[in-house]
């Protein structure tokens, strides 16, 4: 007996190009499964998306704009991607970025290895244009393991959503509102060293940037020779833990 013929998967078109995806998956999640880079910040394949960077904005059917990582593929949508026009509100999103915090990319040890500024060298941010603003929150080094540099935080909640999720522990939360929005542990004293943490959690590989650090390693990877260096982020982002 004959069988049936196999129903072709559903496409939508992004950049002018056909991308087949499961039901159930959202734009974001077919683009990566079909080797297409959307920009993102906050979004892990691991964790549930929340879409609060907005770095993955993309314009739909001509007309409304969504974050890719929350909106679900269906057939038909024409997505916009790449083009100037989104790209360049993108860059104004990271030139904020890079202001809100403490991001001097030739002194950190995460250069080379860090998403915020693989992404603005895609994207060709080449100046954080606005005034920056010199936070001054506390390094925390009471950890034996770990170090805790707040001051290079962008909001991303990967660790607070490893933590919750993956390890169980709610080690990381966002305390305050609007510009006094900031990261804190969940110990009585707010030192990561009076916690449940520990340096093999899922929370303490996840940071996107140079904000939780594994102590007596810095530089162990030359710069040059870290995940960035050779290739840009769209080309090798499957290597970020």
């Amino acid at each position: 007996m004959s069988q049936p013929p196999v129903s072709p998967s559903p496409t939508f078109v992004l950049d002018g190009e056909d991308i087949p995806f499961t039901p159930g998956q959202t734009l974001m999640q077919a683009a990566k499964a079909a080797g297409k880079y959307i920009p993102h910040l906050c979004w892990h394949p691991d964790f549930v998306a929340h879409g609060s960077c907005k770095l993955c904005t993309v314009k739909i059917d001509g007309g409304r704009y969504g974050a890719a990582c929350t909106l679900q593929a269906a057939p038909g949508l024409q997505v916009e991607n790449r083009t100037e026009d989104l790209d360049d509100k993108r860059r104004t999103l990271l030139q904020m970025l890079f202001v809100e915090g403490n991001h001097f990319c030739p002194s950190c040890e995460k250069s080379g290895n860090c998403v915020l500024q693989a992404t603005a060298y895609e994207l060709g941010m080449l100046t954080p244009h606005f005034d920056h603003f010199y936070p001054d929150r506390p390094v925390d080094a009471s950890h034996p393991d770990t170090l805790l540099d707040f001051n290079r935080c962008i909001q991303c909640e990967l660790c607070v959503r490893a933590s919750r999720d993956v390890d169980g522990k709610n080690v990381f939360a966002l305390a305050g509102r609007g510009i006094g929005s900031h990261l804190i542990v969940n110990s009585p004293s707010g030192q990561l060293a009076d916690s449940n943490f520990s340096a093999a959690d899922r929370a303490a590989s996840v940071c996107p940037v140079g904000v939780i650090l594994p102590k007596r390693v810095g530089f162990a990877v030359p710069i040059g020779e870290r995940i960035y260096d050779p290739a840009p982020i769209s080309a090798v982002e499957d290597e970020q833990p």
